[in-house]
């Protein structure tokens, strides 16, 4: 057989070898199970993300992400974001570092974080070593000592449960001082 026919059959071999397995869906599996074990990193982010309606639900400024899309989490340095309610900033938070886990539904801030409910009665300023949030839920919570700053009132309390839905709030071994306006 003459090695000229021989190159010829490998070609048509190999050609329909690579349309069956590029048109089978296999090619595309490989790339998107590549894909899931990528870490990302990204400095200076801005992000902006809206509800289902497509109204403006959270804006945020991170200094530094890193993604790991197989294991799910997220770390971000120097969060400063804001969250709305109906097309109004609703709340703000600052973190020197906050962890996200399970794509982000479980969010925990750390080192020196300041979250603040803004409302018509004003600012009630939560100042705490640790918080979790659940942003979907929009649920706050901690075990650490949280200093509470409100118009109203100054107070220490040894944890912290809340829910920015219903304007809720629950203190734990507080201590402090209430000064109704006159």
């Amino acid at each position: 057989m003459d090695t000229k026919v021989l190159y010829v059959v490998a070609v048509i071999v190999a050609a329909i070898s690579g349309g069956y397995y590029y048109y089978s869906g296999k090619a595309k599996k490989l790339e998107v199970d590549s894909a899931k074990n990528m870490t990302y990193s990204a400095q200076g982010v801005h992000l902006t993300q809206t509800d289902e309606q497509g109204n403006l639900y959270i804006r945020a400024e991170i200094k530094q992400l890193q993604q790991d899309m197989q294991q799910k989490t997220s770390q971000l340095d120097q969060l400063n974001a804001v969250m709305y309610k109906q097309g109004k900033p609703d709340a703000t938070f600052f973190a020197k570092q906050a962890n996200g886990y399970d794509d982000n539904s479980k969010v925990v801030l750390t080192g020196d974080v300041v979250a603040t409910q803004l409302s018509e009665q004003g600012k009630m300023e939560f100042h705490t070593d640790e918080l979790t949030g659940y942003p979907k839920t929009r649920q706050l919570e901690t075990q650490h000592q949280v200093i509470v700053q409100s118009p109203t009132a100054e107070f220490v309390s040894q944890g912290l449960k809340a829910d920015l839905n219903q304007g809720q709030y629950e203190f734990f071994k507080v201590r402090g001082k209430y000064a109704p306006k006159p």
